[in-house]
């Protein structure tokens, strides 16, 4: 029997600057810049994941961080299978801004898998993994620590996104 095709939407979350188009970037293209350049608005990238079972094409959506454009955060979360969550070891309150971040997209999606990814690894940590951990067990979420720089772990979170998200599709 042929795997079943899917198409699942994404999101990516977090506060500005945490890492998030670099992940994409590394995902999508096996590539890093380390030039900043903020997005604005949110950004569509296409990846296929190809499971034993099934084939996903994942329409990977990059939002912005900015907190004054949270009115738009919503509209952007419609229709998401499931999101990443990322917060920077270099700065403590990417961490703790992920509660509001997590919090509003599940009020717009309901209970769809999250995963947090502490981010920037390779750099020097202002946190450790256990802070992430703690937090994460009060969301119900996986951590796994990334570096976009490096490209550790980055395709091993897309994978298990994808692979949460359609066991909660079936």
């Amino acid at each position: 029997m042929p795997p079943r095709n899917y198409i699942l939407k994404v999101c990516l979350l977090g506060d500005g600057a945490v890492g998030k188009t670099s992940l994409v970037h590394r995902y999508v293209y096996d590539a890093f810049d380390d030039k900043y350049i903020m997005s604005f608005g949110t950004k569509v990238s296409k990846k296929t994941v190809e499971l034993p079972e099934a084939k996903a094409d994942l329409m990977i959506w990059d939002i912005l961080g900015q907190k004054t454009y949270e009115t738009l955060h919503g509209a952007y979360y419609r229709g998401a299978a499931g999101a990443l969550a990322v917060c920077d070891f270099t700065r403590p309150q990417t961490l703790e801004s992920l509660a509001s971040w997590v919090s509003g997209f599940r009020g717009v999606v309901g209970e769809k898998p999250v995963v947090i990814l502490a981010n920037k690894s390779d750099l020097p940590k202002s946190y450790g993994v256990e802070d992430v951990l703690a937090f994460a067990s009060t969301m119900g979420c996986e951590v796994m620590e990334t570096s976009a720089k490096t490209g550790a772990n980055v395709e091993s979170a897309f994978w298990s996104l994808t692979s949460k998200m359609l066991e909660v599709g079936k």
